[in-house]
C-alpha cells in the first residue's frame, strides 16, 4: 500500500469524523459555522504538517536509498578481498595438514599390517606347539 494512499484514507476518515463530531453537538446555527471553520483551519494545518512530514520521509528514504547503492558495493568487495587473502594465507597450512593426515593413515595402515602379520605369527606358532605335543 503507497503511504500517499494510506494518508488521504487518513485524512479522510479525520475529515469524516470531525464533521460527524460537529454535526451531532446542540449548538446554534452560528456556533456551529464559527466552530467548522475553526475546525477547518485545525484541519488544514494538520494536513500541511503531515504532507510536510511524507515528503521529509521520501527524501529520507530516497537518501538511504542512493547511500545503500554505494555503500552495499564496497561493503561487498571488501568481503571479497578478506575471503581471498585468508584462503591465500590458509592455503599452506592446508596443504601442510593433507600431508600428516596423509603421513597418519599411512602409520595407521602399517600398524594394522604389523598387528595382523604378529596375530598370523602367534597362530602359528600356536598350531606348532599343539603338533608337537
Amino acid at each position: 500500500m503507497k503511504a500517499s494512499t494510506f494518508f488521504l484514507g487518513l485524512a479522510t476518515g479525520l475529515a469524516a469524523g470531525a464533521a460527524a463530531t460537529l454535526f451531532s453537538t446542540p449548538q446554534s446555527g452560528q456556533e456551529l459555522r464559527s466552530s467548522m471553520k475553526t475546525s477547518s483551519s485545525d484541519w488544514k494545518e494538520k494536513l500541511t504538517d503531515v504532507k510536510e512530514k511524507v515528503n521529509n520521509l521520501k527524501e529520507s528514504v530516497n537518501h538511504l536509498k542512493e547511500q545503500s547503492k554505494t555503500a552495499v558495493p564496497e561493503a561487498t568487495d571488501g568481503l571479497k578481498a578478506s575471503l581471498e587473502t585468508w584462503k591465500e594465507s590458509t592455503g599452506p597450512a592446508k596443504e601442510h595438514l593433507q600431508l600428516e593426515i596423509l603421513a597418519i593413515q599411512n602409520a595407521i595402515e602399517a600398524l594394522q599390517n604389523s598387528i595382523s602379520k604378529d596375530k598370523k605369527d602367534d597362530h602359528a606358532d600356536s598350531d606348532d606347539d599343539s603338533d608337537n605335543k
